[in-house]
């Protein structure tokens, strides 16, 4: 099983797909103005009291203010709220917590209006992201995420991965890192950290305690809506989550991007600095791995099993549904059983993926085909419990009921992920009219003599339909030969089938579309 990933650098951002043996498993687009990102610390101010929800409102610039309950201030929240406040107003200089001496925990089932006033200063982190018209979740129980350890300022407790069995190994880390922790910080030793020697984890707790020290030092001089800490960019968060030893490349399109990210896998794991890659190809980065064509089509709100079935999505307000249908295969099997299993185990593996890749949350209920036998119905239950055991969100899956209705709870702490499938005609371009299409070629080579000729632009770069690419530049002399016969200039054509079958665009070396002018 290869596992690759994939990022394209865009002008908003990036786009990041992990492939599973060349099929996409997750898929994210990251937005260079999005600021509240999962994990990030923020200097916030309370704005509201609530007591009839016991949260309070806290401004930490979005526009719609954060939400922060009573049961996320943690336990510790007096102990980081003094230190809040005794470093905004310097009456301490040091930025570890060594002799600092712990507040009394509070009450675990207190009022937040007894530890909280309005317009104070308080330390937050991001849980959840804004979605929709709410603002973002916070927490006060911080938590600074590495590639083997998680440390968490206000604890003495280490606390070891419940995925790592084996009893000798658990009380090795145990031991390791109750000799090397700082005092007063807590540490979640993570499932990857597994067998790794001691310099590996004192390295990433180092690594750990820098970042939280470059915080406290900004916080002495942080104005309100401030970030103090940062957590890393979408793709970098994913390769400290899942980098292992099935990762076969990174590729990526952008020098800067290939430089940051082989610089933070050099940091990580050097062993596997060599599978980073700067793609320099003539085609887009998805077009060439395939990327585009797969996201057309499994995001649509009807999906394709490979027999013949098909999945129905749809999204409401509350919940996610899915009807799985057993479409033209049902004339392929020996009876209808067997056809409502065989296609609900395939209607299995596509769930999970769709669940990952569109990160789908909440209450997802998918209605399955009807099977007699209960020991079927605990087949594909196993079955999905199986597939989703990669997925890196935290989910609840229930048994079949009786109607054959699975239902699955999934963590959501970022927006679900929509792409328009559906195209703009390419024949009347959403108006209703229908042009000379005919004409499109003619219409294209106009345009490319009019900004060669009177706007005298050089190093052109024609994006088209592959159709269109294939017009152009297949026979001899190709379309694209005459050109250059004509003109003096070799004109780069690029296919792009993102693109409708009558759409096109001129771009210049810079990336710059060519507008033009009259």
């Amino acid at each position: 099983m290869s596992n690759e990933l994939v990022i394209n650098s865009t002008a908003k951002g990036g786009r990041i797909a992990l492939l599973r043996d060349k099929r996409i498993v997750e898929y994210h687009i990251e937005e260079s103005e999005n600021q509240f990102t999962v994990g990030d610390i923020y200097l916030g101010t309370v704005r509201k009291i609530s007591p009839g929800s016991n949260a309070a409102f806290v401004d930490i610039g979005h526009e719609k203010d954060a939400f922060l309950h009573y049961q996320d201030l943690g336990p510790n929240f007096s102990s980081l709220h003094k230190l809040t406040q005794d470093v905004i107003a310097k009456r301490i200089n040091g930025t570890r917590l060594n002799g600092v001496q712990l507040e009394a925990e509070i009450d675990k089932f207190g009022k937040i209006s007894q530890v909280l006033t309005k317009n104070a200063p308080i330390l937050v982190q991001v849980v959840k992201e804004p979605i929709s018209t709410k603002g973002p979740r916070l927490s006060c129980e911080l938590s600074l995420a590495g590639r083997y350890i998680v440390l968490v300022p206000f604890s003495n407790s280490v606390n070891i991965s419940k995925k790592i069995t084996n009893k000798q190994e658990r009380q090795r880390l145990a031991r390791l890192l109750n000799s090397i922790k700082p005092q007063n910080f807590g540490i979640i030793v993570r499932t990857v950290a597994e067998s790794k020697e001691v310099a590996e984890l004192d390295r990433d707790l180092q690594n750990l305690m820098e970042k939280w020290e470059n915080g406290m030092k900004l916080l002495r001089e942080a104005k309100p809506r401030e970030k103090i800490i940062g957590e890393m960019n979408r793709a970098s968060s994913m390769l400290r989550d899942m980098l292992n030893e099935s990762f076969d490349s990174i590729t990526v399109d952008d020098k800067d991007a290939y430089e940051d990210i082989r610089s933070y896998i050099h940091t990580i794991a050097p062993d596997k600095e060599k599978i980073v890659k700067l793609y320099s190809g003539k085609n887009k980065i998805f077009e060439q791995f395939g990327i585009e064509k797969q996201l057309k089509s499994i995001f649509g709100r009807s999906v394709s099993l490979p027999g013949g079935g098909y999945l129905i999505i749809e999204h409401t307000e509350a919940m996610h549904v899915i009807d799985v249908n057993s479409g033209s295969r049902s004339n392929t099997e020996a009876d209808q059983e067997a056809t409502a299993v065989n296609t609900n185990i395939e209607a299995v593996k596509e769930i999970a993926r769709q669940l990952r890749v569109r990160d789908m949350g909440g209450i997802i209920s998918i209605d399955f085909i009807d099977m007699k036998k209960a020991e079927n119905k605990r087949l594909i239950y196993e079955k999905m419990k199986e597939e989703m055991q990669s997925d890196r969100s935290k989910f609840t899956i229930l048994p079949l009921t009786k109607f054959g209705v699975m239902q699955i709870t999934r963590q959501r702490v970022r927006p679900e992920l929509h792409i328009s499938t559906g195209e703009t005609c390419p024949t009347c371009g959403g108006t209703g009219k229908v042009g000379p299409t005919i004409l499109l070629t003619d219409q294209i080579e106009s345009n490319l003599e009019y900004i060669i000729t009177r706007q005298n632009e050089k190093h052109i770069i024609l994006t088209v339909h592959p159709y269109l690419h294939a017009y152009f530049t297949n026979g001899l002399p190709s379309r694209r030969m005459k050109w250059f016969f004509r003109y003096k200039t070799w004109i780069k054509i690029v296919k792009d089938s993102s693109l409708g079958i009558t759409e096109y665009k001129f771009v210049n070396k810079f990336g710059d579309e060519i507008e033009i002018i009259p």
